[in-house]
């Protein structure tokens, strides 16, 4: 027995009135059917947060932004170092530029408010097709189609695609437009990235309670599991650098900012080496002590491993550095930096 389309996206909305997750940046299903419309500006932010990025990872993130910049005007007069310091910890930083770059724009020649047209949503600073596809089904009830790894996954198992990801992205997004239903697109949006998120999960995926078992060609084959099927890995390469963590005679620590471009740009950091697959040959900054931590830090990045050389020093309260700027203690927060630069920082101490 096979559902049709529109009896799908029915079984779909009444699961999701009944199990919808709460998120702070979502409007509950109920409240949506008696009229309150979600904030662009929420949904635009919560769904660049969580690119890459963990619900809940992002929702204390998200919660610290809005307490902080109410609106999309707001947040477009912030200072680019504060906004760099609040997104610390979120990882992939080309996202925060250009969250800056999109509110900057939506500001000033839309007045402040998103536009719901895909071709003027896509060509805002960090808006591809699938973040274009939330806004528009989300915050505007456009029936759009919404791809993420969670929908991928759904529909790969629904109808049993055998083709691997990525390649099978397309047949993907072909068929999940086809259940799109033509109201409540917002609603339909949430609920099957619930549905993936909480039910049918990478490993051991719970069908008893999926309100498509009737239909899911994978659960009737008995492989739900084994999809979708992926493309094999590559290994990522290890590239190796050094950190200096050097601290005046005051308390004060010497950092730098990345170039805008490229890792980590624009963010806080300790100076060190270049990072490459052979150590780097580097000159230790002059006139410094150095110590060299008995142990490393690792950290992994999306395309490689990073380990690093943590050296320690000490500098006299005279101390003129070549580069970077000395930090006071009372003004230095570690939660400020990336990542990978606070478990240099950890391991200093």
């Amino acid at each position: 027995m096979c559902d049709g389309f529109e009896t799908r996206a029915a079984k779909l909305l009444a699961w999701y009135d009944v199990n919808a997750r709460e998120m702070p940046w979502r409007v509950p299903p109920a409240q949506r059917l008696a009229g309150v419309v979600p904030d662009p500006y929420h949904v635009w932010l919560s769904e660049v947060m969580l690119q890459q990025t963990t619900v809940v990872t992002v929702k204390s993130y998200f919660l610290k932004f809005v307490e902080r910049w109410p609106s999309v005007g707001d947040l477009a007069a912030a200072k680019d170092a504060d906004v760099m310091a609040a997104w610390a910890g979120l990882g992939y930083y080309a996202r925060a530029r250009n969250l800056l770059k999109c509110a900057r724009v939506v500001t000033r020649d839309w007045r402040g408010q998103f536009p719901e047209a895909e071709a003027e949503l896509l060509k805002l600073p960090g808006i591809g097709p699938y973040t274009a596809a939330a806004i528009r089904a989300i915050a505007f009830d456009h029936p759009a189609t919404v791809l993420d790894g969670n929908v991928e996954r759904v529909i790969a198992r629904l109808h049993r695609v055998g083709e691997p990801l990525p390649t099978s992205k397309e047949t993907l997004r072909e068929f999940a437009k086809h259940i799109t239903p033509p109201k409540r697109c917002g609603d339909y949006a949430q609920a099957v990235m619930d549905l993936g998120a909480t039910v049918c999960t990478p490993r051991s995926p719970s069908c008893g309670i999926c309100p498509w078992q009737i239909s899911c060609v994978a659960r009737q084959a008995g492989d739900a599991a084994e999809f979708p099927r992926k493309l094999p890995k590559l290994r990522k390469p290890t590239r190796l650098g050094i950190a200096y963590v050097l601290i005046r005679a005051d308390g004060a620590v010497l950092l730098e900012r990345r170039p805008d471009k490229g890792l980590l740009g624009g963010m806080l950091g300790w100076q060190g080496s270049d990072w490459a697959e052979v150590l780097p040959q580097h000159q230790e900054p002059q006139g410094v002590e150095w110590q060299e931590m008995p142990e490393e830090v690792r950290h992994t990045f999306t395309h490689f491993h990073l380990r690093l050389r943590v050296m320690k020093g000490s500098a006299l309260q005279d101390h003129k550095p070549a580069t970077g700027h000395f930090v006071p203690a009372g003004e230095f927060n570690p939660s400020d930096l990336p990542t990978v630069m606070r478990k240099v920082w950890d391991l200093a101490q």
